[in-house]
């Protein structure tokens, strides 16, 4: 039987790629590999880090920046391979729950069918299958760990911005009854949520992990933008409208909390897709984005409430965003198989 656990439940070790595509972050660069430093430093505490990198050239100066931050530890491993860019929540696999084995789901990779670009991130998904001693499960579409969210036990999020819409088309001609198909047959879903848009500035076109995540197996935390005169307002209440009328997979109706947005964060004339939304929960703690905003303390106080029993620590994004991505994007927990289950 295969299930797709929820991010809360035990990880084994969350997987990284160094950060290395300076057009990733024009003009921002220099700050971005002090940024990893960080999240690793904290997540190096709590579990074990698998770190992709180029080569051995890569792994010296990343463990030099490591080292310097105070963030090496027996907990870090490093290894070679080559990537594009370093969001490996959408080109890495989604690890499962395979009877009682470690399984690895094996999308695959277009780049968010907007870059020419992703040859190398295509790979991805199969070395960290391997490289964990995982099961492969090679689906044959595209699929972002982005454009989902799952409650680990049957329910899932997404959005029909990204898997429905002409634009960024990923399975042209997959609609939404092949993609739910999908969704049971690898991750052991029975019922998907399917909200609207996303918010302005995410150039994957409306992945879920800026918007709406389960933080409980029924409760649901949901940007909003109270703001009438602001381009998010509207789709967001939609997507908040659909919350509260939504059921899990056996028909009971959802908590839904809101969980306010930062001000605009613009740089460059760009809108950026900054969220608190794009939170990681590891073992024990819980790392959130945060922009010098007023509400980086309601957003970190919001989410201190929901995980009472886990370290909820700030990791400042200001920069970072100019990626358009933040610590949920840049990540993939490999969930730890429970003795006996």
């Amino acid at each position: 039987m295969i299930r797709m656990p929820a991010e809360w439940e035990t990880h084994a070790a969350t997987w990284v790629a160094w950060p290395h595509n300076r057009m990733d972050w024009p003009g921002k660069f220099a700050a971005i590999p002090f940024v990893f430093a960080e999240i690793i430093r904290h997540l190096g505490r709590r579990e074990r880090v698998e770190i992709l990198v180029r080569d051995a050239a890569m792994e010296a100066r990343a463990r030099g920046v490591l080292d310097r931050a105070g963030a090496l530890s027996a907990n870090v491993r490093f290894h070679a391979l080559p990537t594009d860019r370093i969001w490996l929540r959408d080109s890495g696999c989604c690890f499962v729950r395979d009877g009682d084995a470690l399984g690895a789901v094996q999308w695959r990779f277009n780049a968010w069918a907007k870059y020419d670009n992703f040859q190398q991130d295509a790979e991805v998904a199969g070395f960290m299958a391997r490289a964990a001693g995982a099961r492969g499960r090679r689906a044959g579409m595209v699929l972002e760990g982005g454009s989902i969210d799952v409650n680990g036990r049957g329910t899932l999020l997404t959005t029909e911005e990204c898997l429905l819409s002409k634009v960024q088309e990923r399975n042209p001609g997959l609609g939404r009854e092949g993609y739910e198909k999908a969704f049971a047959e690898h991750l052991g879903i029975r019922k998907v949520i399917w909200l609207g848009d996303g918010i302005r500035g995410d150039d994957t076109h409306g992945h879920v992990d800026d918007l709406s995540r389960f933080v409980g197996e029924r409760t649901v935390v949901t940007v909003v933008e109270p703001r009438r005169d602001d381009p998010n307002h509207a789709p967001l209440a939609e997507n908040l409208r659909r919350l509260r009328a939504a059921t899990d997979q056996d028909g009971r109706p959802l908590e839904v909390v809101e969980l306010p947005l930062p001000g605009p964060l613009t740089y460059r004339g760009i809108r950026l897709p900054a969220s608190y939304g794009n939170f990681y929960i590891a073992n024990g703690l819980v790392l959130v984005p945060v922009f010098n905003d007023p509400n980086d303390r309601v957003a970190l106080d919001l989410l201190a409430s929901l995980f009472p029993d886990r370290e909820i620590v700030g990791i400042y994004s200001g920069d970072f965003i100019w990626g358009f991505g933040a610590m949920h994007c840049m990540t993939q927990q490999q969930p730890a198989l429970a003795v006996g289950e």
